[in-house]
């Protein structure tokens, strides 16, 4: 346990000197974020100097306290210099929240206005985010056996590993790749007409595929055919596997099968969509693709980023763009969602099983990349999905119950869960914002993105009293 209090204070110390270096940069929010500083530097120094010299030995069950406390930890942070600036409780921690989770659904209006100082912090939690997250999916989830993340750690961490000789260089080489595809993002936007500030901070939120802008138009403020098919691009790149790319580089190994299936169905989904655009809404070719597969791609890789409000292209448009929000990318990724690799497990296990129920005696094989997918893989598949659409209808009656219109509600759980940003409709559709809706709202929004980002089956473990009683055993 004392561990887990250790590595907490960690992340106070972390975010506190975040908060003093953008103090040094900005002087118009340089008050907030030296106060948010001190806080978190105070309370995070204290958390680590009465635990430093205590460690228990790490077991399972204190990796799922580490997960799940480090995630709210970084929210709860993050929210303190939103609060010192304007925001009420409510607002900051679910700014913080969807920062931090790389969600993107924002409160926040006036953005074209608000201080610099603040649009940036919005970026970094963003940064934080998504490289957080990719270390999370390596190093931890797979220990936990959730959802058939057992079998990323054998397909890419593994690898990863042994090819670089030890966790350490691998972890680096993965920062080394999401910094470097950030600063080439930056320097594009910026050769592309951004600003510096705007190229930095987008930079930031497209790589991490959170989807925060400094405007409220959003990245439709820019009006730039070359920007978007840019953020396009690295929209994309965000929702790959980060050990793919070390594989890449290292082995020449370029062959995935969730890197094939995802390119593949986005192909089939922005081509159909563009065709839809030209036949029935009058649509130039060329606009309609750069439209589609910008807005596609950043929801299928749950950035969030919008150029103009898709649900007005018509149903068939509005239905695809809800079915692909929980969609998501590809393991080991910045993105959320479901996961490539979960959806062709599913697909190719349910398949065996048909094939099973029509021939008995038949001994059906089900592999991905290569291996034989074992019966704790699947069931942890099956036990993935069940939690996420059951978390799923969960929220969406607790908003519907607290006055959210039925296709609000049903949209905003699920671009809760999915960390995806916008949902649909008038409310909170690429065109809206979370601004209007009522606390109790918000906080269970909150809570989605909270479980969406964490896989859901790490939080609610906590929540057994078998757990606890294993705990206090220890």
């Amino acid at each position: 346990m004392h561990f887990v209090f250790f590595i907490n204070g960690l992340v106070l110390l972390f975010f506190a000197s975040l908060m003093g270096l953008t103090a040094l940069l900005f002087q118009d929010t340089a008050a907030e974020f030296l106060t948010s500083a001190v806080i978190s530097g105070l309370i995070g120094a204290l958390l680590c100097l009465t635990t430093r010299s205590s460690f228990d030995r790490l077991q399972t069950v204190h990796t799922f306290l580490l997960t799940s406390s480090v995630w709210m930890t970084a929210a709860a942070v993050g929210a303190l210099p939103l609060f010192l600036w304007s925001l009420s409780p409510v607002d900051a921690f679910f700014e913080a929240m969807s920062g931090i989770t790389t969600t993107g659904s924002t409160v926040m209006t006036g953005l074209d206005g608000t201080a610099r100082g603040i649009i940036f912090w919005r970026a970094v939690l963003q940064a934080v985010g998504g490289v957080g997250f990719i270390v999370t999916g390596i190093a931890l989830l797979p220990i936990l056996n959730i959802g058939g993340m057992q079998l990323f750690r054998t397909e890419s961490s593994d690898k990863g590993e042994k090819e670089l000789r030890n966790a350490t260089l691998f972890a680096t080489a993965t920062l080394k790749v999401y910094l470097g595809l950030m600063s080439l993002c930056a320097f594009i936007y910026f050769l592309g007409g951004m600003n510096g500030f705007d190229a930095i901070t987008h930079a930031m939120t497209t790589l991490s595929t959170g989807g925060y802008s400094g405007y409220d138009a959003s990245f439709g403020h820019f009006q730039s055919p070359f920007l978007e098919w840019t953020a396009t691009f690295f929209m994309f790149c965000g929702s790959l596997p980060f050990a793919w790319y070390i594989r890449v580089v290292t082995k020449r190994a370029f062959r995935s099968e969730q890197v094939s299936a995802m390119v593949m169905s986005l192909t089939v989904v922005i081509l159909s969509l563009s065709a839809w655009l030209v036949l029935f809404r009058s649509v130039a070719p060329l606009e309609a693709l750069r439209m589609v597969a910008f807005n596609v791609v950043s929801v299928v890789s749950t950035t969030g980023f919008a150029t103009t409000d898709y649900t007005l292209w018509g149903p068939f448009a509005a239905f695809a763009f809800f079915a692909l929000t929980s969609v998501g990318g590809c393991t080991g990724s910045t993105a959320g969602g479901a996961k490539a690799m979960r959806w062709l497990i599913l697909k190719r296990s349910v398949g065996a099983q048909l094939q099973m129920i029509r021939s008995p005696h038949r001994m059906v094989v089900v592999r991905y990349e290569g291996q034989r997918i074992n019966e704790d893989v699947w069931n942890g598949v099956i036990t993935f999905f069940a939690f996420y659409f059951l978390t799923f209808a969960v929220l969406a009656v607790a908003l519907d119950l607290l006055g959210l219109d039925f296709a609000t509600a049903i949209s905003g759980a699920l671009t809760a869960l999915a960390n995806v940003g916008p949902g649909v409709g008038p409310i909170i559709g690429p065109a809206g914002n979370f601004a209007t809706l009522s606390d109790p709202v918000k906080m269970v929004l909150s809570l989605g993105m909270y479980l969406g980002r964490l896989e859901m089956v790490t939080v609610f473990v906590l929540l057994m009293p078998v757990f606890w009683r294993e705990v206090r055993s220890m």
